[in-house]
């Protein structure tokens, strides 16, 4: 493999990774800190860097306060690390640097699928394909024209829903990815492992296994053990559409992987100014730049979700299933790559060595790499790790002054 970080740009301003609106925005993460040799909850501001372990033990904990915002301006006093250092050191893959990690730690990590009706047609095309990408085109436009044209104004588990049904499955078209992009429950699933996700700067891996495959840019929302949705943070939901494709009992197969879960750069906590109606209406953008000189674009309009964030969260957490430590929720993509990339009719699939920035106003930049799976760092430091090292600094008490509690 060749030298892991050559490719990434590692000259970033606090400017480049931030939102652009930061100096006005409540933003908390986890940085590793190389004096302790563990992770430490942090907040920032423009050049500053707190560190917060001093009130909280983990974000977790932080994100269970019921005075959530006033804890972490109360904690924002002297500042233990420069922001720019720490990108720097991020970006160049440093380990004998403080640097970022996934801003998320004892959440479980779920994920929405098929939630935008431009993605729902392209995982029907992954189906009925069966995972090969030299028969999508002619299935995409065979889908099209039974579909009418679009599925964009039929709200799932609708009348006009069950009418759409009826029409593909006449047309031996139904898929059961039309089922949860259409149909009354979405696809929710385990994404993750706690503790497994990448942060900003680090690689990210596609298994040698897959030869067909794509980011997926996503809004991620952080919800407390209460269901109450108090921040978000962009993700990328690497996804092996070959492997999905064949069947989707393998989606533990196409979604787990090492370093399949990216999430950052930092979580923007919801307040008076930013809420989740500001997020209704996102724009997340993706760019690919590859060691090829290839170059994709896209986007992925969160105002053209086709299920509220509300009902998304009300699918993942409620009587029928409880989240103690909270969760981080993956809301769905909008953005299916389908521009060929080589040979046509092959569509996209990553190359070793690309660069994928996904980005959005209010949320800042998430920048990975991508490397093959095998190759990259072992997941070596789980949830024993953790907490070994909350309790060899002295951590393991610290817990905001008004957490959750009666």
């Amino acid at each position: 493999m060749t030298n892991p970080n050559e490719n990434l740009p590692q000259r970033l301003t606090v400017r480049d990774v931030l939102p652009e609106d930061s100096e006005n925005a409540l933003l908390i993460g986890r940085v590793w800190d190389v004096e302790t040799r563990g992770p430490r909850v942090a907040a920032f501001r423009g050049e500053d860097a707190f560190d917060l372990q001093p009130i909280t033990a983990t974000v977790s904990d932080l994100l269970e306060s019921k005075t959530l915002l006033a804890d972490v301006k109360a904690a924002m006093t002297t500042p233990r690390w420069r922001t720019a250092d720490i990108i720097d050191a991020s970006m160049s893959r440093d380990p004998e640097r403080s640097h970022l990690l996934a801003p998320v730690d004892l959440q479980v990590i779920k994920a929405c699928g098929v939630t935008f009706v431009d993605s729902m047609i392209e995982r029907v095309i992954e189906e009925r394909s069966g995972g090969n990408p030299q028969k999508a085109a002619n299935i995409r436009g065979r889908v099209g024209a039974a579909l009418g044209g679009s599925l964009a104004g039929v709200r799932p588990g609708s009348k006009e829903a069950v009418e759409a049904k009826k029409v593909l499955i006449e047309e031996g078209l139904w898929s059961q990815y039309l089922e949860v992009g259409i149909g009354p429950d979405p696809e929710v699933f385990t994404k993750a492992p706690v503790l497994s996700s990448v942060g900003t700067g680090a690689m990210i891996g596609i298994p040698s296994f897959s030869s067909w495959n794509n980011p997926e840019p996503e809004l991620v929302l952080l919800v407390n053990s209460r269901g109450a949705a108090v921040g978000a943070t962009l993700g990328n939901d690497v996804n092996l559409r070959d492997v999905e494709g064949r069947s989707a009992l393998l989606l533990g197969k196409a979604k787990d992987n090492n370093a399949s879960s990216s999430l950052g750069p930092l979580i923007r906590l919801f307040d008076e100014d930013f809420t989740l109606e500001t997020l209704r209406t996102e724009e997340i953008l993706l760019k690919v730049q590859g060691p090829d000189g290839y170059l994709l674009t896209g986007n992925s309009s969160v105002g053209r979700i086709s299920r509220s964030f509300e009902e998304l969260i009300s699918a993942t957490h409620g009587d029928h299933h409880q989240y103690p430590d909270g969760f981080a929720l993956y809301t769905g993509t909008l953005f299916a790559p389908t521009q060929d990339r080589g040979e046509p009719g092959r569509g996209f699939t990553h190359l070793m060595g690309d660069i994928v920035e996904i980005s959005s106003s209010h949320l800042g930049t998430l920048i990975n790499e991508v490397g093959p799976t095998e190759e990259l760092p072992r997941w070596s430091y789980g949830i024993r790790d953790l907490l070994g090292y909350l309790q060899r600094t002295g951590a393991a008490t610290a817990t905001p002054t008004s957490a959750v509690g009666d």
